[in-house]
């Protein structure tokens, strides 16, 4: 998506990453049962989601409030890995499908502990 208008939030990478993991979990539950809507669906899409919106909503405050945000984003990524095991164990995804997602995952994690440690040494 182009716009003329730019936030400073959008050029950092892990948030791209983040936004781009929300997207594959929104199509993911897509094909979930129905019965799961209010459940693991509902969970693990909030969850993805709330690992970008945190880095913006933190993003232009003073860094240990910004830092304080990103440990939530952190946090999100962690409940993350316990619904894609979910949807895993439930047969929901597939084992590359459960793979890909956990390599996401770390990798937005390190992203998020790496910007946090910088934030506290500036």
């Amino acid at each position: 998506m182009k716009s003329e208008y730019h936030f400073s939030f959008e050029n950092l990478k892990v948030y791209q990453k983040a936004m781009d993991f929300g997207e594959v979990v929104n199509e993911l539950v897509e094909q979930f049962p129905k019965k799961e809507i209010y459940r693991l669906s509902s969970q693990f899409s909030r969850a993805a989601d709330s690992m970008a919106a945190n880095i913006s909503e933190g993003s232009g405050s003073t860094d240990p409030n910004f830092n304080r945000y990103l440990k939530m984003a952190w946090d999100s990524s962690h409940e993350c890995v316990t619904w894609n095991t979910k949807a895993y164990l439930r047969a929901y995804i597939s084992q590359q499908q459960f793979e890909k997602n956990r390599a996401a995952l770390t990798e937005i994690g390190k992203m998020i502990s790496a910007l946090r440690k910088k934030l506290r040494t500036k």
